[in-house]
């Protein structure tokens, strides 16, 4: 009863004590982690392989958490280690998906063709662009397409590292849809093993098709920066056109948060997928009917994993105790003040409702 009755202390009046973490130590730790980066960029090339991409990523939380225990910090390498396993797995698998088979082009030049053929003269949108857009000399527009293309190894997982700090329930439902997303993505490249519109062009199933996805580097002598990418796009295999994973995550990335965001910022948002295909459809990399076929890909995996989380939340509730909850003063009003709860010491306990 000492705990019911006690006074409860004053609320603090001052100012709010800083943590240990932020401040100046957050400043100095993120600026090595920042020029640390910038070097790392420039000498070896951008994060894209998953390990290597997360070695930066856990060290820039580490840097923005300066001060919190150790504990905490390999909490994050405890959560992270698995999905870092998964993307090393799936980019692996995704080579093998071929299976020696020749991959399906035909069937997607004839899609292309058949959607937006009206507006390019019967030709694909890949060979449409490039003629008017394409130059020896780098142009500004290939400097973005750079960037966007670049984007898709960082957003999805920049977005999931801050949900990480913020909320860790939001977190786990961010990574059950990416999951499922990635895995029924490499599951068809396994089923429909397809080839993108540069591949048709040098076995003489299209005219040229010239593949300028990370060529604007080059325009700030910044060649080392697409090292890494460049090297996984020569020891991929491909085969992994159909669906468009990369459109599919940009597209995961805005749906996601777009019921949380101010209906003013909803067009700035939905124009980074639009951004993304742009860059693949011109670039060489995939055709209209990836896209479209990643895009519907993404309305699958929210419906399947919210069903499915909807079916095992009413699973639980229907297992959970129904019994109603003993009187006393370990409950009601006094339990929020005292935190405790069951039944008076004065009464028999109610037995447990079996499950």
């Amino acid at each position: 009863m000492a705990v019911v009755t006690d006074p409860q202390p004053p609320a603090p009046s001052g100012p709010p004590v800083s943590s240990p973490e932020g401040g100046r130590p957050r400043v100095v730790a993120m600026s090595i982690w920042s020029a640390l980066f910038v070097a790392g960029w420039l000498t070896i090339g951008l994060p894209t392989d998953p390990a290597y991409a997360f070695v930066w990523i856990w060290s820039a939380v580490i840097a923005w958490n300066w001060g919190r225990p150790w504990r905490s910090h390999l909490g994050f390498a405890r959560d992270w280690l698995p999905v870092v396993l998964l993307l090393a797995a799936y980019n692996l698998s995704r080579g093998f998906a071929d299976n020696g088979a020749i991959p399906y082009s035909y069937d997607l030049i004839v899609a292309d063709r058949f959607l937006v053929g009206w507006a390019t003269g019967g030709e694909v949108p890949t060979i449409w662009l490039q003629e008017r857009l394409y130059r020896p000399q780098v142009q500004w527009w290939d400097v973005v397409a750079a960037w966007v293309y670049f984007s898709h190894f960082v957003v999805t997982l920049a977005a999931a590292v801050v949900l990480w700090m913020r909320d860790r329930a939001r977190w786990g439902a961010y990574m059950r849809r990416w999951g499922f997303l990635c895995a029924a993505g490499l599951a068809t490249y396994f089923l429909y093993p397809a080839a993108p519109p540069w591949w048709a062009a040098q076995n003489g199933l299209l005219g040229e098709v010239a593949r300028i996805s990370t060529r604007g580097w080059k325009e700030f002598g910044m060649h080392g920066a697409g090292n890494m990418l460049n090297a996984g796009q020569i020891a991929s295999n491909p085969v992994a056109a159909m669906p468009s994973l990369h459109t599919a995550w940009a597209l995961f990335v805005v749906l996601f948060f777009l019921t949380s965001t101010r209906r003013r910022w909803w067009p700035l948002l939905l124009s980074y997928p639009l951004a993304m295909t742009f860059t693949l459809v011109y670039s060489g990399e995939h055709y209209i009917i990836d896209v479209l076929v990643g895009w519907a890909y993404v309305g699958m995996t929210f419906l399947v994993v919210g069903l499915a989380e909807r079916r095992w939340a009413a699973r639980r509730a229907r297992r959970a105790p129904t019994g109603p909850a003993p009187a006393g003063p370990g409950t009601g009003a006094d339990a929020g003040v005292a935190g405790t709860t069951g039944p008076s010491p004065t009464e028999e306990p109610t037995a447990p409702v079996s499950r």
